[in-house]
């Protein structure tokens, strides 16, 4: 039996309160709702009501609470609703609605509470919004919103629950979210947000659930987040993370549940988890986390489900983690599974090469002892060795024979300018990759260019993405650009700093001359402190470490190099920085070696350890715009 809200409703002039919540309803509002004028509260929440919001219902000025929840209804919201001058709660969420939030939203002064998720609303958070300064719960989450979060956000002081995830919305989270001192529920989930995570974040003192997973946030997990004593339920996961879990993450008392998985976090797993004694979800999967599985996690009582998959964590696993659902599976653990977790099925362990135990499809413990200590050892040394060390042999006799025809081919090749040497920690950059992965130098790649040559993005079939400084053909024929190309390729092999650009290799040729750089994903300074947007980000802390990392690594040239190094060209183009906004010094095609028995007094390019006029200019520039830029937050 079909039921419907009849047209008689709007005999009911005297009518104050009218709650037809979960009856089962279908149908439409019915238009004669405007004629109630004396209602000042209305359910219809939880039925199968369909058709459009009546525009009288803008009649109701007296209404304090609507709630239209839960329904089928369609089209867009009505401008007239805001005439409810008087409206302190409005729920339109879980039903159909289309369109984007009409401006009249706005009037709505004693609103203290608003909910549409669940919804098809899209276009851009509308800024007259942040008007409704008396609003304690906003929920926008789950529609089409798009556009960047206003920073007027940070005008609602009273919100203790902003829930806008599950969106399209883009940029930054401004920094100016950290004015809303009073919010229990953050929840950016599901976006297409980047950047790092605002140092504001620390001033949420009440927080107790903050989700920004699913997003594309890079940076470290700053120590700020620590101070949220009150935290209950953390979610980072699905992002660009990396950097080490924080040791003071054991300051998180309260904390029920805790989601970093499917990020690039590195490092071990800190011990004192271990004083997040109320913990009962932990999930670090899909990370590059290293080192054995603290001990201290058996102290965490309540633990229900742990998640430490794929990742490259070693050593046994320990005979103190309480009874739960878990996960440890694609790592390197080694050992006995323990007695009382051989219950668990054997997806939760596979991978793990070294694990034994009485879980099908892994050998048990006693078959891998069963030899003894003299065998093992002939079997695990003396045996491969044996048949290896003839291979051994055979390759010095090669290696001997190909050093002497190497010596005629260097000398020849020094005569036609030919060097090629490519290198890095694990040997695996090969100049035909680096050919394939630029398809040749194409412009497509292009990322930037400099004084000379231009710079190329190229990732190798590993994965790895390095930066590739090509000089043009063109500049092979002048031979300023050349010694200068040499001059860096020669200089940067000789240092090692943290805040010096890192050099992997570099090819010297007639036909294609190219330095390989680690590729620093934000560029340089300039580009980064030249739009506000982007400047933003760079708060007083972080610009305060720049020029203490650039001052480390030119002090380190001029006093800790032997002969010392002289930059002569620093400048916010020649000063990089990584995702995690770090400065590195670049770009040594101008650097001169200084030898203490030589005189230094006349230089091309201006005088050592001195700063020219423009440049200085530069410097001050970046730090009065830092200033300004603080002051805008």
């Amino acid at each position: 039996m079909k039921c419907t809200i009849p047209k008689e409703i709007g005999s009911l002039r005297n009518l104050e309160v009218l709650d037809l919540g979960s009856n089962n309803l279908n149908g439409t509002i019915p238009l004669e709702i405007g004629s109630v004028r004396n209602l000042e509260a209305l359910s219809l929440d939880g039925n199968k009501l369909s058709g459009t919001i009546p525009i009288e219902i803008g009649s109701l000025r007296n209404l304090q609470w609507l709630d239209l929840s839960s329904n089928k209804l369609s089209g867009t919201i009505p401008k007239e609703i805001g005439s409810l001058r008087n409206l302190k709660e409005l729920d339109l969420s879980s039903n159909k609605l289309g369109g984007v939030l009409p401006q009249e939203i706005g009037n709505l002064k004693s609103l203290t509470a608003l909910s549409m998720d669940a919804n098809n609303i899209g276009g851009p958070i509308p800024s007259i919004l942040f008007r409704l300064t008396n609003i304690e719960y906003l929920s926008l989450g789950f529609n089409r919103f798009n556009g960047s979060i206003p920073r007027e956000i940070g005008n609602l002081k009273n919100l203790t629950s902003l829930s806008i995830g599950g969106n399209k919305l883009t940029g930054h989270i401004p920094s100016t979210i950290g004015r809303l001192t009073s919010l229990q529920i953050l929840d950016l989930s599901s976006n297409q947000l980047h950047s790092s995570i605002p140092l504001e974040i620390g001033n949420f003192s009440a927080l107790g659930n903050l989700n920004l997973s699913d997003n594309k946030i890079r940076g470290i997990i700053p120590d700020e987040l620590t101070k949220l004593s009150q935290l209950q339920y953390l979610s980072l996961s699905s992002n660009l993370l990396s950097g080490q879990i924080p040791f003071a993450i054991g300051k998180f008392f309260n904390l029920v549940s805790l989601d970093l998985s499917k990020n690039k976090l590195s490092g071990s797993i800190p011990t004192e988890i271990g004083n997040c004694s109320e913990l009962r979800n932990l999930t670090l999967n899909h990370n590059s986390l290293d080192g054995t599985i603290p001990l201290e996690m058996g102290k965490i009582l309540w633990l229900q489900n742990l998640d430490l998959s794929h990742n490259n964590l070693s050593g046994t696993i320990p005979q103190t983690l309480p009874p739960m659902y878990l996960d440890l599976s694609f790592n390197n653990l080694e050992g006995e599974i323990p007695t009382y977790l051989q219950g668990h099925p054997p997806k939760s362990f596979v991978r793990n090469k070294g694990l034994c135990g009485d879980v099908k499809g892994f050998p048990s413990c006693s078959q891998s002892q069963k030899h003894p200590p003299s065998i093992t050892l002939f079997v695990k040394i003396f045996l491969p060795l044996s048949l290896v060390l003839p291979f051994i042999i055979f390759g010095f006799i090669l290696l001997f024979k190909r050093q002497n025809k190497n010596l005629k081919r260097n000398s020849r090749a020094a005569k036609n300018g030919d060097v090629f040497s490519v290198w890095n920690y694990d040997g695996k950059i090969l100049y035909e990759d680096l050919i394939n992965a630029t398809e040749d130098f194409h412009i497509k790649y292009c990322i930037g260019t400099g004084g000379y040559g231009s710079v190329y993005k190229a990732e190798l079939p590993d994965g790895k993405v390095v930066a590739l400084k090509k000089l043009h053909h063109s500049e092979t024929e002048d031979s300023a650009f050349v010694k200068s190309f040499q001059n860096e390729a020669h200089v940067l092999s000789t240092v090692r700093h943290r805040n010096i650009v890192k050099l992997y290799g570099f090819c010297l040729h007639k036909k294609c001359m190219f330095l390989i750089y680690e590729y620093m994903e934000r560029g340089s300074l300039f580009c980064v402190s030249r739009y506000d947007d982007e400047a933003i980000e760079l708060n007083w802390t972080k610009r305060v470490n720049i020029v203490k990392s650039v001052a480390h690594a030119l002090s380190y040239l001029h006093h800790d190099c032997t002969p010392s190094i002289v930059h002569r060209d620093i400048s916010s183009n020649n000063i990089l920085l990584n995702s995690n906004l770090e400065a590195f010094v670049a770009d040594f095609g101008t650097a001169r070696l200084l030898h203490v028995d030589s005189s230094n007094r006349t230089l091309r390019a201006g005088t050592y350890g001195y700063i020219a006029p423009g440049e200085l200019n530069n410097w001050l520039y970046f730090l009065l715009r830092s200033m300004v830029l603080l002051s805008k937050t």
